[in-house]
């Protein structure tokens, strides 16, 4: 109980120190509006919007689906391209936010971005994988056969020979712009504002599950648990490859998996 209460209590490892003056305060905030507005924050209100419009259907929640990783283009290769292009926006997304902390004195090793342990970190992210993905997909399980959920279709891509590497791409692309943004960029600029680790993660908890909306309730529910757990273990360690590679873990399994086992499988929706 001891080590839980110690895990479960914030603390604050080579944190940045809360700027005070009202001007850089008023900038940060700005900086935030913006980048979210054209990242995921932005994506959490088109999340909403699609869940709205799922609920305003005539069909229960179950009955529709809700596609992750669709066809761009009819030709193959054209295909293949732009679903390089989105991973290549995914990185931007998350570089942006890590160039703004650089930028703003920051470096990258203060939020757990350098080479200094890779083997801890892996290890770390296949236990965040272990801990979020197995009851996570029950969690799913459980909401669709609720009605919470929509039926989530991780990949409706065709069987091409470059479906399983670009998944994976995908999936890094997914964790990186995730855990750089919603972790490392946001907590680390709500600390310089001087807010509560508590309230900071809740912050970003709620953030991670708004652009889940889509999949329904039980995604957002979901998600939301998730950015708590690994909000805690930034804020417990300043690590963020852990987060990258848990996340990456999950988001392949859930890709690549779903497209090998679709249509073979009776338990998967």
């Amino acid at each position: 109980m001891s080590t839980l209460r110690a895990w479960l209590t914030p603390t604050r490892p080579g944190e940045p120190a809360t700027i005070a003056d009202r001007s850089e305060r008023r900038a940060i905030i700005i900086e935030l509006f913006v980048v979210f507005t054209v990242t995921l924050g932005l994506s959490g209100v088109q999340s909403l919007l699609s869940l709205l419009d799922a609920l305003l259907r005539p069909e229960p929640l179950a009955d529709q689906h809700a596609a992750i990783n669709v066809p761009q283009a009819e030709l193959g290769l054209l295909d293949m391209l732009a679903q390089l292009t989105n991973v290549l926006r995914l990185c931007a997304w998350g570089g942006l936010g890590l160039y703004l902390l650089w930028r703003g004195g920051m470096a990258l090793r203060q939020v757990g971005l350098d080479r200094s342990r890779p083997g801890r970190d892996f290890a770390g992210g296949l236990g965040l994988a272990a801990l979020i993905g197995i009851p996570g997909l029950g969690l799913y399980l459980v909401a669709h056969s609720l009605g919470l959920a929509l039926t989530v279709q991780p990949s409706t891509l065709d069987a091409a020979w470059w479906r399983a590497p670009v998944l994976t791409l995908a999936a890094f692309g997914n964790s990186f712009a995730e855990e750089a943004l919603v972790v490392a960029y946001l907590l680390t600029r709500l600390r310089q504002l001087g807010w509560s680790e508590n309230r900071a993660l809740w912050v970003s908890a709620v953030l991670r599950g708004s652009y889940h909306l889509y999949q329904g309730f039980g995604g957002f529910v979901g998600n939301v648990v998730m950015g708590l757990v690994y909000g805690r273990a930034w804020q417990r360690t300043n690590r963020l490859w852990p987060l990258v590679v848990g996340h990456a873990l999950i988001d392949v399994v859930a890709f690549v998996g779903y497209a090998a086992l679709r249509g073979r499988v009776g338990w998967l929706p």
